[in-house]
């Protein structure tokens, strides 16, 4: 716990204790083996210090939050260049993908991957459909393009 709240994350570039209480922490390291900054404390420099922290505590935790705005986008940015879009329009044929609920344990691995095919009866959103098969019947529930696959006949 100790050294997640003292050690700088990437995406706000400050440290959790920095954000929530104003200042850098004191490691237990410099706490027993003495340090500058513990041998030339004072209480009177400490208030002033603590006052001023305190003033630039805001502007610390806006810069973060643009910091983390900026992380979140590149994140975005990379996601979504590596996405394919599954393009699929009302009436085109499709695969379905074979769930384990619906595989045939008698096939074993050798069983197939895909079935169907179906026809793209309804577009509920982007990348949701409902199906049909082949001889009209509407398919229990929707699926989501991520299951399933353009067949070409």
């Amino acid at each position: 716990m100790w050294s997640y709240n003292t050690t700088p994350r990437s995406t706000t570039g400050e440290t959790p204790f920095m954000l929530t209480y104003g200042y850098e922490v004191m490691v237990p390291v410099e706490v027993g083996s003495g340090s500058l900054r513990r041998d030339r404390y004072t209480e009177e420099d400490a208030e002033v210090s603590q006052r001023i922290y305190l003033d630039l505590l805001e502007e610390t935790r806006e810069n973060s939050q643009l910091r983390l705005t900026a992380y979140q986008q590149r994140a975005t940015r990379y996601y979504n260049k590596k996405v394919k879009g599954h393009l699929l329009k009302l009436g085109d044929l499709v695969l379905r993908k074979v769930m384990l609920n619906t595989k045939n344990p008698q096939h074993g691995v050798f069983g197939a991957n895909w079935e169907g095919s179906y026809k793209i009866k309804a577009i509920l959103w982007k990348g949701t459909y409902h199906l049909e098969d082949m001889e009209g019947k509407l398919v229990s529930r929707a699926w989501n393009a991520e299951h399933l696959r353009k067949y070409y006949q």
